[in-house]
């Protein structure tokens, strides 16, 4: 009996001891090389911080970080320092190099814009900019109307030019009107390709732009035919009822129908057919 519960002990401990063993290892990989545990410095954002400004010390504060920083995190102050933020950093969050532009490239919306891509300004308003809800990295379809010069409203054509196009930027631009009195215009910039940008600039100048709003998800481009009004009317107007006029019937008249004679003379009989001339009876 001793010697069985001997051998219960012994795996009790034997067992023990590994699972220490696994525990001082997996503690071991969290301290430093003088027993303390690992704690890194990272620079984070003091708060909400918008596309386009130029960080300084005043909108930076530091964290620290157990075991290992996120990848391409800001570590010194002066690293971020002076460079543009290219996506919006919100409080306490740590600052990683690619929401931040290159260095010396400064601030604003040019350093938010990819190379080889440009950044087209469209003036809309409530209606145009899908009620207020385009905000920045949604994405849109663009559509234009109008009609050829001295043609009639009813040449008037719906196109869409552009699909799945990316918004940079949406805020408000203010200009002087007629009585030269400042008021606030809403324009809304479009990351394109230079040819995009160029058809973009010949729409907003000559035509009615409108802004589609697309799912995010929904990257698909598809051959959308143009619309004409004269194809929105004919569908819409009912076709034109016919007038009735008078309607002359000619009524057939039956021909009169033989009659027949029968003259007995003696011992003789003969039948004689007589017709009835037409129009009496």
């Amino acid at each position: 009996m001793n010697r069985r519960l001997n051998t219960i002990l012994f795996i009790a401990v034997l067992i023990a001891g590994i699972c220490a063993y696994a525990i001082y290892r997996l503690a071991s990989s969290r301290m430093g090389p003088a027993g303390q545990i690992s704690v890194v410095q990272v620079v984070a954002a003091k708060e909400n911080t918008p596309i386009g400004t130029v960080l300084s010390q005043a909108n930076l504060t530091t964290l620290r970080i157990v075991g290992t920083p996120p990848k391409g995190a800001v570590l010194k102050p002066e690293n971020a320092i002076g460079r543009g933020v290219i996506a919006n950093l919100y409080q306490g969050e740590p600052i990683l190099e690619d929401r931040l532009a290159a260095a010396g490239s400064g601030g604003g919306l040019a350093a938010t814009i990819p190379s080889g891509m440009r950044a087209c300004a469209v003036k809309v308003d409530d209606v145009v900019g899908v009620a207020g809800f385009v905000t920045p990295g949604l994405r849109v379809d663009v559509l234009t109307s109008g009609s050829p010069s001295g043609t009639s409203n009813q040449g008037v054509m719906a196109s869409t030019i552009l699909q799945n196009i990316e918004v940079l930027s949406a805020g408000t631009d203010i200009q002087k009107d007629d009585q030269g009195k400042a008021k606030p215009v809403k324009v809304v910039n479009l990351l394109v390709t230079p040819e995009q940008a160029e058809t973009l600039s010949l729409a907003s100048n000559h035509l009615t732009i409108q802004l589609v709003l697309r799912n995010p998800l929904d990257t698909k481009l598809t051959n959308v035919p143009h619309t004409s009004l004269a194809s929105l009317l004919s569908e819409a107007t009912p076709a034109p009822a016919v007038a009735k006029g008078p309607v002359n019937r000619v009524i057939h008249k039956e021909a009169p129908k033989p009659f027949s004679i029968e003259i007995i003379t003696g011992s003789k009989r003969n039948e004689i057919t007589v017709a009835i001339p037409e129009g009496q009876k």
